[in-house]
């Protein structure tokens, strides 16, 4: 008879077998940051990293603004944050300001940190909707520290001590969206990451699983995989392409379908937080980098003609461009899976969302990290539940990220314009009706712990283009009214203070990060 297993016998023997081989189709921001997550977190005794990439091969380079959640991967890759932003051209960004989504002449901010402090239990969203229906109150924006930044053009990192007033916001930066993709090949590749030259001519199947089990270079070069990453842009190769993975069309949510991108020498000052600008048939973005100032049109075929488009784009700049306009076209959406079979899309191979809230890096990087928490070894195999999974986190980022971006739209008052008339007027997703509604009618707001945007981005954007609640929490009424107008008072003042001493976000970046001179590319 055996001996009953010990504590040491139950422990899962050492594999001995060939390392997962992971084959990344495609380079670029998508490409290379989901090599750098690899190669940088899995254990490398565990998997063989390959990037395929072609230079013939033109990357769409969106992504020059982020969300904070890049800091957030750069710090778990342990990156050197000045080096980075030295290598990119960055600069910081505390938020987005939206001029003219509401109406025209009309602006506000969308922070990246809190609106005021929860007061006796109750978000404070419910205190001031309580005081501003009583004239109690200045506007919602006057309570956000990473407002106060913007307006003051300033940036200073958020004070470590949770309980000051200076620690109530997050940052995200500008940058070179290409130049990224040469850092993180320049960091990933001494990591262990194999990068092969080459062009992706053929694509062989298994015949019994249907799994994608080798891919054949244009040079006659076969590599083959255990598991495919499509990082193939809007061609999505491998998912779109061999898997036939079909395409959710938002189209008539989101109209804009056409962009028109292009430089500018920088302009002083140097903001940190980008600008969005709504136009005749959609927006322009302006977005301040260390060595320029990157600029765009957005916009609906359906409404305007790229020649008008090419026109209201250079009469937005600030400085002379440097170059012509480069035109991309796109269709919003997304896969209707992003794991099929043995191949998993990341970045815009899975879907697209026009870049109105810089979603787009922060897409990629949910990506990346959800795939490494749900990752096949070469003892498990390539598991549907897995990819179940995957999947069904991929529809919570991107369905909640389009609810969140087909408000900005819904929610104006620029009567008269076709396109702001139809968007305004549009039927809307169930999940973005009854998240205003709710708000309309009590002032809660999505507060998710998974996916994007959080409560106080929710606030933001509803309060900034105009949609109040007609009532709040009734625990709000336990704060005497003249407490709450002085507490409003008090916190008000607190945040003017303390934004009024912080340093200039121009000199900031030249004491911390400055870049090299670059000639700016067109």
């Amino acid at each position: 008879m055996a001996p009953a297993p010990g504590p040491d016998s139950l422990k899962p023997e050492s594999s001995t077998s060939d390392p997962l081989k992971v084959v990344i189709v495609g380079g670029g921001t998508a490409g290379w940051m989901a090599a750098s997550a690899l190669v940088k977190l899995l254990p490398a005794q565990d998997y063989a990293i390959t990037l395929i990439e072609s230079d013939e091969i033109g990357t769409v380079g969106v992504g020059e603004a982020t969300l904070p959640h890049i800091k957030v991967f750069n710090d778990t890759l342990a990156i050197d944050e000045a080096q980075f932003m030295r290598e990119t051209q960055a600069a910081f960004k505390v938020g987005i300001e939206f001029v003219g989504w509401d109406q025209p002449g009309e602006r506000y901010v969308h922070p990246f940190g809190t609106f005021g402090e929860p007061w006796a239990g109750v978000d404070f969203q419910h205190h001031w909707a309580r005081a501003y229906a009583a004239g109690r109150a200045s506007e919602l924006h006057d309570y956000s520290f990473a407002i106060a930044a913007c307006r003051n053009n300033a940036f200073e990192f958020p004070n470590e001590d949770p309980k000051s007033i200076r620690a109530t916001y997050a940052y995200a930066y500008h940058f070179d969206a290409g130049l990224y993709a040469q850092f993180l090949r320049r960091w990933a590749m001494p990591l262990g990451v194999t990068r092969i030259e080459g062009k992706v001519v053929d694509v062989a199947r298994d015949a019994a699983s249907g799994h994608v089990a080798s891919l054949t270079l244009a040079s006659g070069t076969t590599i083959a995989g255990d598991l495919f990453i499509d990082c193939s842009g809007f061609r999505s190769l491998l998912v779109g392409g061999t898997m036939d993975v079909g395409w959710q069309d938002w189209g008539h949510w989101l109209p804009c379908d056409r962009a028109l991108a292009v430089p500018n020498m920088r302009a002083e000052p140097l903001l940190p937080f980008t600008r969005l600008t709504a136009q005749e048939a959609g927006w322009t973005w302006r977005i301040g980098l260390q060595h320029r100032t990157g600029n765009g049109y957005v916009f609906s075929s359906r409404f305007t003609d790229e020649e008008r488009a090419r026109d209201v784009l250079l009469g937005a700049l600030d400085a002379p461009p440097l170059g012509e306009p480069r035109l991309l076209r796109f269709q919003a959406g997304r896969r209707a899976a992003a794991w099929a079979g043995n191949c998993v899309a990341v970045g815009l191979a899975s879907g697209f969302l026009e870049p109105l809230e810089s979603t787009s890096i922060f897409l990629i990087q949910a990506a990346v990290m959800d795939l490494i928490g749900l990752m096949p070894t070469r003892r498990s195999g390539i598991d549907p539940r897995l990819a179940a999974e995957y999947n069904r986190l991929f529809e919570v980022h991107y369905d909640r990220t389009r609810d969140f971006l087909v408000l900005h739209y819904t929610a104006n008052r620029r009567h008269g314009q076709p396109l702001w008339d139809h968007v305004r007027n549009m039927e809307l997703p169930e999940s973005l009706a009854h998240k205003i509604a709710l708000f309309r009618a009590s002032a809660a707001a999505p507060d998710y712990r998974y996916g994007l945007f959080s409560r106080d981005s929710w606030l933001a954007v509803l309060v900034g283009q105009g949609v109040l609640p007609a009532a709040w929490n009734p625990l709000a009424e336990a704060v005497p009214l003249d407490d709450l107008a002085a507490r409003l008072a008090d916190l008000k003042y607190r945040i003017e203070v303390n934004a009024a001493d912080m340093t200039g976000h121009g000199d900031f970046i030249r004491s911390y990060c400055p870049a090299p001179a670059l000639e700016p590319a067109a």
